[in-house]
């Protein structure tokens, strides 16, 4: 089960780039329900999602770089491409913070997971963080990979 709660950026935090990051690359064979190829640094994964939008049903499977390279050729609608910054948080959170490239930019969201809802529900945002929209599908992966190339 995947708990997470997702904030649009009030701004970038400053030394960004001390920060561990991943250079991840992902696209959807379906987002209905949403079914992922992800390549993470140099990691491979197709991902299955159910519906929700803070809560949902998460499950991963490994996948070798060719296995991932032959689904990705499969995809609908964009791949999705961005840099993701690993930024701890107080009570041993991690945000996790997405810039977007591509036709996607400058676009910047970050995520949070959580181990129970109320965890969650109690979560106070760093003064960094902007506008919690969780509740907005519009900023899930799967919707931004169906948006017209602006």
């Amino acid at each position: 089960m995947e708990i997470e709660r997702k904030y649009l950026l009030k701004q970038l935090p400053s030394n960004l780039d001390s920060y561990a990051s991943k250079k991840i690359a992902q696209g959807y064979l379906c987002t209905s329900p949403v079914v992922r190829v992800r390549r993470s640094n140099d990691s491979y994964y197709m991902t299955y999602k159910g519906a929700g939008l803070m809560v949902r049903e998460e499950y991963n499977l490994p996948l070798t770089k060719e296995a991932y390279d032959h689904l990705v050729q499969k995809i609908d609608g964009r791949l999705i491409e961005k840099t993701r910054y690993l930024i701890p948080l107080d009570g041993g959170l991690t945000a996790e913070l997405d810039v977007f490239e591509g036709d996607l930019a400058p676009l910047t969201l970050v995520e949070v997971e959580f181990d129970s809802v109320d965890a969650a529900n109690e979560f106070a945002a760093p003064d960094w963080f902007g506008e919690d929209v969780t509740e907005s599908g519009k900023y899930h992966n799967s919707y931004l990979s169906r948006l017209e190339n602006s």
